[in-house]
This record gives C-alpha cells, structure tokens and sequence, in this order.
C-alpha cells in the first residue's frame, strides 16, 4: 500500500517539475523572439517570406517538442491559466499542479501511516488536494463578488460620459482610470485593446470571457446590440445599472432566507470529520476499529458518500440563479 502511495507521488511530482519547467522555457522562449525581432528589424536587406505572420504569443508549456504538443491540444491547461486570472492569484498552472500534487501526498501518507487502508488514503488524500483548487475558486467568487458591486457605479460614470458627448471607447477609458479594481484593470484592458484596432465587438466578448458574470453578459449584449441597430445606448446602460443594483438587493435577500439551509450544509460536511478527529483522539483503539475490519471500512466509505451526495443536495436547494 505504501508502495502504491509512493509511485503515485513521485508521478505526481515528475509531472509538476515538468510543467514548472514549462513556465521557465516559456520565458528563454519569449526572450530568444524578441531578440529575433529586433535583429530583423536592424537588418539591412530583410528576406520576404509569403506566409502569414502570425502575432499570437506563443504558448510553450514543456521543453520536450512531443510532450509540449500533448498539453497544447489538452484543452484544461487554458482553462487552468484563465482561472488563476480570474481569481488574480499569482500561481502557474505548474504552480497549482504541485500545491495539489503535495497535499494530495501529504495527505495520502499521513492517513496510510496512520490506518493502512489504501482506498481510504486514497479518498483523503484527493479531499486535500482539492484545497488549492477550493483556495482559488474562492479567491474568484470574491473577486467577482467585488466587481459586480462596483459595476454600477461604473455604468453610471458611462452614462454621464456618453451624455457629454464622449464616445464608447472614451467612457470605457475614463472607468477604467476613474474606477477601483477590479472594474478598473478589466476596462482597461478592453480599452486597451480598442486602442490597438480590435474590433468592439471582440473586445466585448473578450470582456465577458475575463468577467464571465451576468451583469457583464446583459453590458455587452446591450453594446452590441446598440452597434448593429443603433439607439440610445447613455439610455440602456443607466437601466442596466438599476437592474444591476436590483438584481444585487435580490441576490441578498435570497442569501437571507437561505442562510439557515447553508449552515445545515456546513454542519453536515464539518460535523461528522470533526467529531471522528475527537473520538479517535479520545479513544484510539476502539475508533481504530473502523478501518482495522471490512464492515468498518465499508461504513466510512458509505458515509463518506453519503456525505458528498448530501452536501450536493443541499447545495442544489439553497443555490438559486437569479
């Protein structure tokens, strides 16, 4: 059993160095173009190629050619880098890669030491990796959380701007200096990207892809909208602030009445692992018992479904989309 839990770290750990390897080439990477680029530049008599330029970043994640095209085509290493923006953490996805792998090895070894019962090390040692996971998702619900309070105010100074004869990118331009983060750094950059000659409509949706909320969907459908058939846009973007706002006084009600279904949840999720810590501190050999036998690992394992699935439950019930 310890056997299985060793491997399975030390592939763990192989693959993390591997990706934190990746983030170190990426820079030798950028740096050797850049120098290309400006050697170009300086040349006297430059070669004319007939293809295409293309002025995407390169994305190089492993300095192994067959192993960086694997983890290109992977679809969840984007997802990964555009989470850890979303949450403004400043980890790499090889970062975030290792903080999982060690508190899954941590965790795995320390139960397996403990009780000896693999599948048991297992489930736990997944339940601790997930911490950095769960650390991150919650840094970008409040990150989120905070962007959609300053939102309309946001939209109000839009409004005022758009009144006085400013155009769209000139309103997106004085948010973003005018504005707290996070309202700020997100128009900023879809003002930026205005300036280099991206189209407004790429530059909203782009927008929505960073803030993926749905206040920010309801602003870029109403900008594009009013780009495609015209209108007053000073006029939707000030009912979108009252809507906002409205939607956000809702929001808290809701958490109101919902406040003692979500304690519940807690209580279930916390209450049982709690409550074995402290029987297993007060009596080791008779709670040892659990995964000494069959039926005890049997019970926990039960129990530790029946958990999950319980807290699922209740989180499904007390979560209402507004």
């Amino acid at each position: 059993m310890l056997g299985i839990i060793a491997v399975a770290f030390i592939a763990a750990f192989v693959i993390a160095v591997l990706v934190l390897s990746a983030g170190g080439s990426e820079r030798r990477q950028q740096t050797l173009q850049t120098v290309r680029r400006l050697a170009s530049l300086v040349a006297v008599a430059p070669v004319v190629r007939d293809e295409g330029l293309d002025l995407r970043r390169p994305q190089h994640l492993s300095t192994i050619p067959w192993l960086d095209r694997l983890l290109l085509r992977a679809d969840i290493f984007p997802r990964l880098r555009l989470l850890l923006y979303q949450a403004n953490v400043k980890w790499t996805v090889g970062n975030l890669i290792l903080y999982t792998a060690a508190c899954w090895a941590a965790g795995a070894v320390a139960v397996s030491l403990r009780t000896g019962a693999a599948w048991l090390s297992i489930i736990i040692g997944a339940a601790a990796g997930a911490i950095p996971l769960v650390y991150v998702f919650h840094k970008r619900s409040k990150r989120f959380a905070a962007f959609e309070h300053i939102l309309p105010d946001a939209l109000d100074l839009m409004v005022g701007a758009l009144r006085a004869g400013h155009s769209l990118t000139s309103a997106i331009g004085m948010v973003s200096r005018e504005m707290a983060q996070p309202v700020s750094g997100e128009f900023r950059k879809c003002f930026d990207e205005q300036m280099y000659g991206i189209e407004t409509r790429v530059a909203m949706l782009n927008l929505v892809t960073r803030v993926p909320i749905q206040p920010v969907r309801v602003i870029a459908t109403a900008v594009l909208i009013q780009k495609e058939s015209g209108g007053n846009l000073a006029e939707v973007l000030e009912k979108a602030a009252y809507v906002i706002r409205e939607r956000t006084k809702l929001q808290r009600q809701v958490r109101v009445h919902t406040a003692q279904g979500r304690l519940t949840g807690w209580i279930l999720a916390v209450l049982p692992v709690v409550l074995g810590i402290g029987l297993y501190f007060a009596n080791p050999e008779h709670f040892s018992l659990l995964w000494r036998r069959p039926v005890g690992l049997k019970m926990l394992y039960g129990a530790v479904i029946m958990s999950v699935l319980g807290m699922l439950v209740i989180r499904k019930i007390v979560n209402i989309r507004i």
